[in-house]
């Protein structure tokens, strides 16, 4: 597990999100404390549980992407569910303990991706094998040109020199016929009851063994044959069954859940009808972020030391509405604040992925350089601010809905376009948006 401190957490985090530093802060030391988790002696190490988060902030402020480049820091399996479909057991809707299944089968993924990558290099020998088997002059299966063949002659006509051409890259443009596995399986679809999700997929699989797999010849270049070989004796040498012991691992000690739009199912007391629901939803909700054994088809998964960051808005209800014994299962509360111009400003172009970068670098494909003038760039921060104002407050996302509005003329025409440096002034800003900005009922339209 990386171990930075919490001031290049934030710092990593500055890179991309611009603002809520104590929502960065909060996090940061989270994240720092489960790597002295990890040296502290082990009698107290299981005694120690990770100190859950509550985010409070409007929408499109960062919470969810706070969350989501701090697990990409801490290369740890992360999962985001939002509360709002998960419903009572009894009713119909997802089963809670399904994030859990959901995070070990990412960190599946994660640990088999990284336990390939160290064998490669023998995946990487084994397909050339299998290569030079189907390129060797006089086999059955050769497909080599006649040149080919008398140039590997020619330097003796032995394995290695073929090999050599290999390496060199001269034969990446031949063609040979691979073996690819297809399985042959009926369609079908598996209802099962709540609570016992996997039993579809168990199914499934149980009828996957059963009927055969079968093999087709595809014929292709051997520059893509390589890579196919490649991946296909990776997958032999990689041990599933310490695959899955090690993502068991990963997601009990360094997992991630983010539970956005827990505002949701938090209970407003005096009403009946769905409230009863949402409140049966916190109830199972609770005993995973408790500590809780999952059964999953790889094996029981322990919650216990699981971090869960959780989301709201809370506009309408607020987290003292929560049952009391989920409340005190998210210790740290943390405010974003609401996002005004000077902010938006930041957004479009401070960020390694601002917006302005990004429509820069999806129209140079077109060959056209785009200038944004400061004037334009605050224009554009001013304009959202006051359609955020007039309407719904929906953050940073009001930039999306406004730079594709005022670039929607540029992009269409990009191709045909004979001018190739296109400067945005404010002028254009104004007279592209100016409809939009002055009529309340189009811009809850349109933007």
């Amino acid at each position: 597990m990386t171990n930075f401190t919490p001031r290049e957490i934030v710092s990593e985090l500055d890179r991309y999100i611009i603002g809520q530093k104590n929502a960065k802060r909060a996090v940061a030391v989270a994240l720092r404390n489960r790597w002295r988790r990890q040296q502290v002696p082990e009698e107290l190490r299981d005694e120690i549980a990770p100190k859950n988060i509550i985010m409070i902030g409007p929408t499109g402020v960062g919470k969810t992407e706070i969350a989501r480049r701090l697990a990409k820091l801490a290369q740890a399996p992360f999962v985001k569910v939002e509360a709002s479909k998960f419903t009572e057991v009894g009713y119909v809707g997802r089963d809670v303990e399904s994030m859990v299944r959901d995070l070990l089968e990412l960190a599946i993924i994660m640990v088999r991706e990284e336990e390939a990558e160290k064998v490669r290099l023998k995946a990487e020998d084994a397909a050339e094998e299998k290569l030079l088997d189907l390129l060797l002059p006089g086999t059955a299966d050769s497909d080599l040109d006649a040149d080919v063949s008398a140039e590997a002659k020619s330097e003796g006509g032995t394995r290695e020199k073929l090999r050599k051409l290999l390496r060199q890259g001269k034969l990446d443009d031949r063609f040979v016929e691979v073996e690819t596995q297809e399985a042959k399986m009926p369609m079908m679809e598996v209802f099962s009851p709540q609570g016992n999700e996997e039993m579809g997929f168990n199914i499934k699989e149980m009828f996957g063994n059963i009927f055969p797999k079968k093999t087709k010849r595809t014929r292709m270049k051997i520059g893509e044959a390589r890579e196919l070989l490649i991946q296909t004796e990776a997958e032999k040498l990689v041990d599933m069954e310490n695959v899955k012991q090690l993502a068991r691992e990963r997601t009990e000690q360094n997992g991630i859940i983010f539970i956005d739009e827990i505002d949701k199912i938090a209970s407003r007391e005096g009403l009946h009808g769905p409230e009863v629901s949402r409140e049966g939803v916190q109830r199972d909700i609770l005993p995973i972020v408790e500590g809780s054994t999952v059964n999953t088809k790889h094996g029981p998964v322990k919650t216990d030391h699981i971090l869960f960051i959780a989301a709201g808005a809370f506009h309408v209800s607020k987290p003292s509405d929560l049952i009391p014994e989920l409340q005190g299962r998210f210790p740290i509360r943390v405010e974003l604040e609401s996002l005004g111009e000077g902010e938006f400003v930041r957004i479009l172009t401070e960020p390694r992925n601002a917006l302005i970068r990004q429509y820069d670098a999806l129209l140079q494909t077109e060959g056209i350089e785009l200038v944004f003038e400061d004037e334009s760039i605050h224009e554009i921060a001013r304009t959202a601010t006051l359609v955020n104002d007039r309407t719904e407050n929906i953050g940073a996302r009001r930039l999306h809905t406004i730079m594709e509005k005022l670039l929607d003329e540029i992009s269409f025409d990009a191709p045909e376009m004979t001018e190739k440096r296109l400067t945005i002034d404010a002028e254009y800003v104004r007279e592209r948006l100016s409809d939009i900005v002055e009529d309340e009922d189009l811009s809850r339209f349109i933007l």
